[in-house]
Formats: structure tokens, C-alpha cells, sequence
């Protein structure tokens, strides 16, 4: 500060540091076989794409055998390496092991799979002729690529690829629109991302994901051999040529192939892709889309398009909250049963296309399904739990992409999840959950928007007869035919979505690939912050703090705020802003889902 004159204000920049680069270095000659491991590991690290450098360590041989690309390892921090001297008298060579705590691997369809347990991997050194005379290499390099968490983290990112789900509700299909399902993937940041992505997409599916999506790219569909790069040209044109697997695909394939694409690089930060014109294998044109036109090929779901939040007023009705815009509004109850306060209720979640609703009564024990209209009758409940204690009972309701309704039965000696075709009690089925683990039950259950997922708290059962935690799992949702009709409703493979949180209190889903869940970490405190849905770790810091908070929801649209349930009432976060006050007297905020 100065200590004489006027003061003046600095202008400082604001731009953020750029992101460090890494490239690998050779190895040195007569280099000890420590120095050949370290170097090796180091050079796993950098910014190569095609590990040209990491392979100078290894022999020809090994060279041309390594798949760098087939499985990715992810440990807490760097990789150990300990000399564990000659295996026999026979061998002249070297070996090390490497130790590590794992998080979590990468398949070859770039697929984050949350792992964590300790790991252990080796490696053999020996020695062969080279220009520089005998040089210490390694024959024998662990599977795949090794590397720590931070490092991890500084090379890849995060994209969503999009396919379209299996089952549609009947207004989709008649508009014509699909639904699309985010399938998230991690790729090279300085290795060609966009190239990367292309490829990504048009290769099909993670193995998670794949039985309840379809990809509009035929099978065996790939770039055009020896379309190394793409790049949009000075309108933001990307033109993506083809093989011959996709020459006989018609117009209207074509554009839901190309929709694939547009929809996967908007996620994309290095990308600027407005139109995306795809080529036969002769080089003839096969369709051109446009951004717009692509929206209007998918369900407006999937663009996130709802602007009407909810919550119980203090009498247990159903009630809009006012928008963004509609300051010194005040709440109104919806029109219908729901809003007329005839049954009072503790939950609630409103059907996608804000038609009907559904409400669990106050003391938890019952379900009601109502339409939004004026005159409508309640009629009687969906289902009853027979619970002794209303802390237990039915959970909160949530509404799928397909009009169908979920609930968690959380009856201590009957526990089960169970699903409403439509919203109506005579398709009611109990859904079986595979890997539940024995003693678990669910707690909450909230359905993504594109009903192929679903995100379920998960009560597990203490080993030493304690208290228990409550853990975060997403699920893949798969529908069959059933033997006497109808349609078999199942969750599989349940993974983990955030396993750094000891404890998860509350959830919703904020967006195609991501939930917003309330909770803690071991020892922490309570923290409200965004996850990826597939596991990996959060890149963005913890929202700002609140206190009491039991209840959360966003809405796929990420220009509308977040709400949550708190000591202060209902509040709401916009972009950018800190957390305000709507209504003191209320409960259970909704989005429609």
C-alpha cells in the first residue's frame, strides 16, 4: 500500500494458470535397472499419446506386445517399486514389484470402474545388445498402464457419450424422439480429444451400459481407415468420413448417428462443433445436422427444459414455488387432490410431464397417485407398508422417463423396492436388486430422467452389529418380457458413486451424468457437492455450506438453481450465487422426476 497519495485500484489477471505438460524422456545409457523402472513409471505420465517414449524402455519384443490402451490402473498415489532381487540362480535379470493402494481401473472402452483394494503388479528387467552396447530393459511390463490419482486426474477428462435408450415412453415415440443416456468416458486431454471422443462413440458402448442403450452406428462401424485427426473446419463444420459398415444406413439413421456425436462434444471443453456431416466410405455425403435439428430428434428430456419446482406447503399440500422471476410471488397449491390438502402428506415427486403426482401420506404407510386438475378424485392407495414406525415406511417417490413410479418399502421386516407401471396399482411389481448384500435395504431411490439408471441409498448392515452407514449406488435398470406378458423389471450391477463419502444422507440427480448428494466423509463434516454417477472422484470443490440439510433435488436443466430442505426452510442456489431463502414453512422441494 502506498503511504502517500491517492490510491488507485489494480487491474490484476484472472486468467488461471496454465495446465502443466509432461514429456517423457529416453533412457540413459548404462542406466542402473532402478533408473530403467523409474524412468519407465515417469513416463507412463506423460503426454504421449501412442506411450512412444515409455516404449523405449522395453524390449522389442515387449514393445510390440504391451496394450497400453486395454486397462488403465488408478492408485492413491504414485506407484512403489521394490527390487525383489533374482527370481532363480538361472536368471541373470531383474525384478520389481510394484504396490499401491488401488481406486479404480479404466477399461479399453475408457469406462471408470471404482475398485479400490490393494494392489500388487511386477515387472522383469534384462539385459540386450544395443548401439550403445548391453543396456538393461524391461521384457516383462505390468498390464496395462500404472499411475496415480493426481496424475490421473491432470491427463484425462471426462466426457459423456450419448446412446439412446432401449425403452421409451409412448409420447416419445409418437413425437418421433428418442431418449438419449449419457455414458461417461475418460480421454486424453493433449492427445486429440475430439478425434478421441469420435472414435469413442462410434465404437459403441461401455460394457456397463451396454444392454439397455443402442447406438445408431451400425456394428463394425469405425473412422475411415487411415482418418488419423479431425478437426471443424472456420464455420465449426466437423466432417467425420466412415467405413463401409455404415454405407447402407438411411437418412433418418444417419442424422440419430450424427445427433450421437453433437450431443457427446458439447461436453467436450477443446470442442466448437455446430454441424457434423458424416461420409461414406467413397467419400459421398450421407447426412449433415445441424445443433437445433439435432434437439429436435431427441426428447426434450434429455435438453433439460423444466422450470417448475415444487414442495409441501405446511399443511402437507402440494404447492409450485415461484421461478427465478417471480419475485413476491407466493407458493400456490397445484390444482387437484394433491393441492386440496385431502390427504396430508411427508413426500412427494411429480411425474415428468406435470400431469399427475404422487404423495406418500404423513405417517409413511401409504401411496397416492393424483392428476394435476381441477375435479380429479384421489382414489385409493397404490400400496400400504406395514411398518410400525414412521421413521421407516415408504421413501420418496420418483417418476422415470417412461411415466413408470418408484418407492423403497422400508419396512424392517419386509423390505423391497417396488415399481408402478404408469402409476397404477394393478401393475405393481416388487423389483429385484441384485447385490444388495445380505441385511442391506434401500432407503431412497430416485430414477434418472432417461429410466436405463437408477440412483439408490443403500442401508448396509454394521459387521460389528453397529449402527450401519448409508451408502450411494447407482444401478442399471433392465426390462424383459415376462412368461405370462407383461414386462420383468430388474436392477443390476450396482457400483459405487461416491465412495470417498463415509455417509449419504440425500441425493438427487443433477443433470444426464452427475447427482448432487448430501453427506460426509470420514470424520467430516456435512457437505453438499456434485458427483459423477459413474464413481470417480468430484472435480469441483463442495457447494457452499448449509445447515440441517435433509433434503436436496436439481433439475436436469443446470440453469436452474438447486433446492434443498435446511434448518432455514426451503432454499435455493443459482449459478454463481449463495444460497436464499424462499419459504420458511415447507418441505420436500421437487423437481419433476
Amino acid at each position: 500500500m502506498p503511504d502517500s497519495g491517492g490510491l488507485q485500484p489494480v487491474e490484476g489477471a484472472q486468467s488461471p494458470d496454465p495446465q502443466v505438460r509432461v514429456f517423457a524422456l529416453p533412457p540413459q545409457d548404462n542406466a542402473s535397472p532402478s533408473s530403467i523402472v523409474d524412468g519407465f513409471l515417469d513416463a507412463l505420465t506423460s503426454d504421449d499419446p501412442s506411450y512412444t517414449m515409455a516404449r523405449k524402455y522395453l524390449t522389442k519384443k515387449a514393445a510390440k506386445a504391451w496394450r497400453p490402451e486395454q486397462r488403465t490402473t488408478v492408485l492413491d498415489s504414485g506407484p512403489n517399486t521394490t527390487s525383489t532381487g533374482r527370481p532363480n540362480t538361472g536368471d541373470e535379470g531383474r525384478t520389481f514389484t510394484i504396490t499401491g493402494q488401488q481406486v479404480a481401473t479404466i477399461d479399453r472402452h475408457q469406462a471408470y470402474h471404482p475398485d479400490r483394494k490393494p494392489y500388487r503388479g511386477s515387472l522383469h528387467l534384462s539385459q540386450v545388445d544395443t548401439a550403445s552396447g548391453k543396456q538393461w530393459r524391461i521384457d516383462s511390463p505390468p498390464d496395462g498402464v500404472v499411475l496415480g490419482q493426481f496424475n490421473f486426474q491432470r491427463i484425462y477428462e471426462s466426457v459423456n457419450k450419448y446412446y439412446y435408450a432401449e425403452s421409451q415412453s409412448a409420447s416419445d415415440a409418437s413425437r418421433g424422439q428418442k431418449q438419449l443416456v449419457a455414458d461417461p468416458v475418460f480421454v486424453r486431454q493433449w492427445t486429440d480429444p475430439l478425434t478421441e471422443t469420435v472414435r469413442q462413440v462410434v465404437a459403441g458402448p461401455s460394457n456397463w451400459l451396454n444392454p439397455v442403450v443402442t447406438s445408431a452406428f451400425p456394428s463394425g462401424t469405425a473412422l475411415k481407415d487411415g482418418v488419423t485427426s479431425l478437426t471443424p473446419d472456420d464455420a465449426n463444420k466437423l466432417t467425420v468420413p466412415l467405413n463401409d459398415k455404415a454405407d447402407g444406413v438411411g437418412q433418418r439413421q444417419c442424422k440419430e448417428m450424427a445427433a450421437q456425436l453433437l450431443f457427446s462434444l458439447r461436453d467436450l471443453a477443446s470442442s466448437a462443433v455446430d454441424e457434423v456431416e458424416l461420409k461414406r466410405s467413397d467419400g459421398g455425403l450421407m447426412c449433415a445436422l445441424t445443433e437445433d435439428a439435432a434437439d429436435g430428434l431427441v426428447s426434450q428430456r434429455a435438453a433439460g427444459r423444466f422450470d417448475h419446482p415444487y414442495f409441501l406447503d405446511s399443511k402437507g399440500r402440494l404447492a409450485e414455488l415461484p421461478g427465478n422471476n417471480a419475485s413476491g410471488k407466493s407458493p400456490e397449491p397445484v390444482a387437484g387432490p394433491l393441492g386440496e390438502g385431502r390427504r396430508e402428506l411427508r413426500s412427494v415427486a411429480v411425474a415428468h410431464d406435470q400431469d399427475q403426482a404422487a404423495g406418500v401420506s404423513v405417517d409413511g404407510r401409504s401411496l397416492y397417485v393424483a392428476s394435476l386438475v381441477d375435479g380429479a378424485s384421489l382414489g385409493s392407495a397404490l400400496v400400504h407398508s406395514q411398518s410400525r414406525s414412521e421413521s421407516d415406511g415408504l421413501s420418496t417417490p420418483s417418476w422415470d422417463g417412461r411415466g413408470d413410479l418408484w418407492v423403497a418399502d422400508r419396512d424392517p421386516k419386509n423390505p423391497r423396492l417396488l415399481m408402478f407401471g404408469q402409476g397404477r396399482a394393478d401393475r405393481m411389481q416388487q423389483v429385484q436388486v441384485d447385490g444388495l448384500g445380505d441385511g442391506a435395504r434401500v432407503e431412497a431411490v430416485k430414477m434418472s430422467s432417461d429410466g436405463v439408471r437408477v440412483a439408490l441409498l443403500v442401508k448396509e448392515a454394521s459387521k460389528d452389529g453397529g449402527k450401519g452407514t448409508t451408502q450411494l449406488r447407482i444401478g442399471r435398470v433392465e426390462r424383459h418380457s415376462a412368461a405370462e406378458g407383461g414386462t420383468e423389471v430388474s436392477v443390476t450391477e450396482l457400483r459405487p458413486a461416491a465412495p470417498e463419502m463415509e455417509e449419504v444422507t440425500a441425493m438427487s440427480w443433477a443433470g444426464s451424468s452427475q447427482l448432487v448428494v448430501v453427506g460426509r466423509e470420514a470424520g467430516g463434516l456435512q457437505q453438499i457437492r456434485y458427483v459423477p454417477c459413474d464413481g470417480s472422484a468430484p472435480t469441483g470443490q463442495a457447494l457452499p455450506g448449509l445447515a440441517g440439510v435433509s433434503e436436496v433435488t436439481a433439475s436436469d436443466d443446470d440453469r436452474l438453481p438447486l433446492l434443498a430442505h435446511s434448518d432455514d426452510g426451503i432454499v435455493r442456489l443459482p449459478s454463481g450465487a449463495s444460497w436464499q431463502s424462499i419459504v420458511k414453512d415447507g418441505t420436500a422441494p421437487v423437481y419433476p422426476g
